[in-house]
């Protein structure tokens, strides 16, 4: 690639705006689901759908090739360094809310699954999937979308209700698995909520890592306790944890204010490095 077209490919992409953050969700997401499908052939010889290899393959392994490509989306437009140092952005006491109500579900769903009736190859097959989840969902939709929309100079309102409601449309695509309407609606709203949550993450503690983290302790942890769930009242709680998460999320949005300001945070983050 020349230096000429390299200029334009990165300028392209500084200008900022929400339709290049959707630009880029949405070629993410056809890229993804044709991996998914190249990996199709190898879950014919898979006999069980819950087992770790069927995880591997089907969850895994196309979410892996997703995690490249947006590294080397990142590298490409000079925006890794700066995407995982730590953002010179200030957030609220009360933003704790969204992290610790994640938290200790994610904490209960693990406390209350039936380890004796799954495997630990299947255990840890889906924490390394949702490893990989995480970074790839996060590093999109909190780091590169964020980054587009900030560079836009939109109000964090607006920051926060873009990227959220990128991520959710992500997971409309599961219409196309055969997922009911109903369900797939519920997800939307729920996915929705979560992105809240996982953006007050990132603006609380200015590290990517943070929500990528919480990300990937999130999906295991409810794909597990759906399949192996415990007895007792904890499960109950535990499972009460998609709904606590939609209200606090939708609530939080009457209490974001402020506009960060792109050039503002690049330079608080040279003189930092």
């Amino acid at each position: 690639m020349s230096h000429t077209s390299t200029s334009r490919w990165q300028s392209f992409w500084e200008k900022g705006g929400w339709w290049r953050a959707v630009l880029l969700a949405a070629v993410y997401f056809v890229l993804y689901n044709l991996c998914s499908l190249a990996f199709g052939p190898l879950l014919a010889g898979i006999s069980d759908p819950d087992g770790a290899g069927f995880i591997l393959v089907a969850y895994a392994l196309p979410i892996l090739v997703g995690c490249v490509l947006l590294v080397l989306f990142g590298w490409s437009v000079g925006w890794l360094r700066e995407l995982f140092a730590r953002q010179p952005i200030g957030g609220r006491g009360w933003m704790w809310i969204a992290v610790a109500v994640v938290l200790v579900f994610n904490l209960l769903r693990f406390a209350t699954i039936d380890y004796s009736s799954v495997g630990l190859d299947v255990v840890a097959t889906w924490l390394l999937a949702g490893l990989l989840i995480g970074f790839a969902e996060e590093t999109l939709t909190r780091g590169f979308v964020i980054k587009l929309l900030r560079r836009a100079r939109y109000r964090e309102l607006m920051v926060a209700v873009i990227s959220a409601a990128v991520f959710a449309g992500l997971h409309a695509g599961n219409l196309l698995s055969g997922q009911s309407v109903f369900v797939t609606l519920f997800q939307l709203l729920y996915t929705f909520a979560f992105g809240i949550c996982m953006y007050l993450a990132y603006r609380l503690t200015g590290r990517l890592i943070v929500p990528i983290l919480l990300h990937a302790s999130t999906d295991p942890s409810i794909f597990l306790l759906t399949a192996h769930p415990s007895e007792g009242a904890l499960t109950a709680i535990a499972g009460l944890g998609n709904i606590v998460v939609i209200v606090v999320g939708l609530v939080s949005l009457f209490f974001i204010r402020g506009r960060v300001e792109a050039p503002e945070v690049e330079t608080a983050l040279q003189r930092q490095h």
